[in-house]
């Protein structure tokens, strides 16, 4: 039996004196899984990856990641340094003044020495085709720019997992085929929110439609 990156079991939550957002939800993340994530606007699906990055707790239920069961913040530490969390907003993802600084700050938080962090900075932003930004000012950026940029940020701590949350919006013609073509290249678990149904055709095996604090596979 293969070992699930992230099982949800029975998950409820609830915003302050909100109506539930979650009731008895469950959801699994598996190796090699290519997930889909819809629903309609206030339908919870950042809150479902807040829930599985434990930069929210649940109500009730239990979070579990690579194995482990998660009930606070000492738990969720290990299992963001295996997880790329891609933010919907890559202004909210990149806060160092260039781009170096930006891709090598998660290599550095794991321990790297800075030749290595210098090392595996340059190789990802080359396999992303950003060779020679290293010295550019992050938010000079093109929107398509900071969203690859911020790609390359988590892909250069070798996640086990992508979480990523609507990664084409605002993206012109030519940033939307690029990042399509990269996702595309990746062999790592995905799971993508996003409303554009022929992006997830294109990217995901299976997608799951997010209604009334459940998901139901589409």
């Amino acid at each position: 039996m293969v070992d699930a990156y992230f099982t949800l079991r029975s998950i409820s939550f609830r915003r302050s004196k909100q109506s539930p957002l979650f009731q008895g939800l469950n959801f699994e993340v598996l190796p090699n899984d290519q997930i889909g994530v819809i629903g309609g606007n206030g339908a919870g699906k950042t809150s479902l990856f807040h829930l599985m990055m434990g930069l929210l707790l649940p109500q009730a239920g239990d979070v579990f990641a690579f194995g482990q069961v998660c009930r606070n913040e000492k738990d969720f530490v290990p299992v963001r340094s295996q997880v790329g969390y891609l933010f919907q907003n890559s202004d909210d993802q990149l806060f160092c003044p260039t781009v170096e600084e930006d891709v090598s700050f998660g290599p550095l938080n794991l321990g790297m020495s800075h030749k290595e962090a210098r090392e595996i900075t340059s190789k990802t932003l080359n396999e992303l085709g950003l060779s020679g930004f290293e010295k550019r000012i992050t938010h000079h950026l093109s929107g398509g720019e900071k969203k690859l940029v911020a790609l390359a940020s988590i892909l250069a701590m070798n996640p086990k997992v992508l979480l990523l949350d609507e990664p084409t919006n605002n993206l012109d013609d030519e940033a939307y085929k690029r990042l399509t073509d990269i996702l595309k290249s990746l062999n790592i678990s995905k799971v993508i929110i996003s409303h554009d149904r022929e992006f997830l055709s294109d990217l995901t095996e299976k997608t799951y439609r997010l209604e009334a604090g459940q998901l139901h596979l589409e």
